[in-house]
């Protein structure tokens, strides 16, 4: 007797298995070591001496969280992870912060949601810079208002002051992003906020932000409506430029990663629950092609076009892996210039 049912059954099996392969998966090169809780957000420091030694810092989202740092085998190292932080999602990194008038510096810039601080260390010395944290989103009274979660670092081709770019758990659907000058004196570095911009849908949250420097162009992730493109320098004013991409997202748009070459730049951004991610041009904003990296669920994702030794000789590709893990790719396999 023939069992109909169980046929059906296997037809879905190998239906879902089929639709599961629509994009071959890439393997990464590495995968590091894993953290405590639960991983979020990358950032890469290329080491200006020896790029071979350089660093990726990655979030380790909990109450007693940590910004772990990974060597380029995946390896954690140890002296140079902040332990003891209170809920870190996001990470970003810039370089030559001005200390004073002969030091700078790199920095990296997180979020500790629980204390509402926005958290800045030097690099690779891992010194803090903060005097325990800078608070955001002062005298917010709704829920989650004062909750902070995405950040980006955009270093100004004008002046050369850097600034943070910082989201939130939740927020009004006009100025949902709050920007802040860093600077440094005799007192120590300082944090003023300079304005809040930045549409929201209502529809989930915005976590996700990323910068292109050269350019002066913020993005961030609408996470259930699109991608919003303004500009990061105040000066140029708070209305929105473009939004863009929804219709390639499955359903959470998350993290954001910029690839500069010389004459063609890209867009890499997390189609979270897909387990892919989707590229466009950064001059356009066309779709070019969605990739499958082998992450689950990736929050946030890096990015560098510069060699980093003979490990990445083409640059690296980090992101998120709900394993408790980041995923490093060698940018070749990427193939975004073919």
């Amino acid at each position: 007797m023939i069992n109909y049912s169980k046929i059906v059954a296997i037809s879905g099996l190998v239906l879902l298995a089929s639709c599961g392969n629509k994009f071959p998966e890439i393997a990464p090169d590495v995968i590091t070591e894993n953290t405590l809780h639960d991983t979020d957000d990358p950032a890469i420091w290329v080491n200006p001496t020896d790029a071979s030694k350089s660093i990726i810092f990655g979030t380790d989202k909990e109450t007693d969280g940590a910004i772990y740092a990974f060597d380029l085998d995946g390896k954690i190292i140890e002296d140079k992870t902040i332990r003891n932080i209170k809920r870190p999602n996001n990470v970003d990194l810039e370089y030559g912060f001005k200390l004073n008038d002969s030091t700078k510096t790199d920095i990296i810039a997180f979020t500790e949601r629980e204390n509402k601080t926005m958290r800045l260390y030097s690099v690779p010395d891992m010194k803090p810079l903060d005097n325990g944290g800078f608070p955001v989103f002062e005298n917010e009274t709704e829920l989650e208002f004062d909750a902070p979660m995405g950040i980006a670092l955009y270093k100004s081709p004008k002046t050369n002051d850097i600034y943070a770019i910082v989201g939130r758990k939740n927020g009004p659907k006009e100025g949902y992003l709050h920007q802040y000058l860093l600077t440094a004196d005799s007192l120590g570095v300082h944090a003023k906020f300079v304005r809040a911009f930045g549409a929201f849908s209502g529809k989930k949250e915005i976590e996700a932000i990323a910068v292109d420097n050269e350019n002066g162009i913020v993005y961030y992730s609408d996470e259930m409506h699109g991608i919003r493109k303004y500009h990061a320098e105040p000066s140029q004013g708070d209305k929105e430029i473009y939004v863009f991409g929804g219709e390639y997202f499955k359903r959470d748009i998350e993290g954001i990663a910029i690839a500069k070459y010389d004459d063609k730049s890209f867009l890499i951004v997390s189609n979270q629950q897909a387990h892919t991610f989707c590229i466009f041009d950064l001059k356009t904003n066309a779709f070019i092609k969605e990739l499958n990296l082998g992450t689950l669920e990736t929050d946030g994702c890096d990015v560098t076009t510069v060699a980093l030794g003979d490990k990445f000789p083409n640059g690296v590709f980090v992101s998120m892996n709900d394993e408790q893990n980041f995923y490093f790719h060698d940018l070749a396999k990427l193939k975004l210039l073919e």
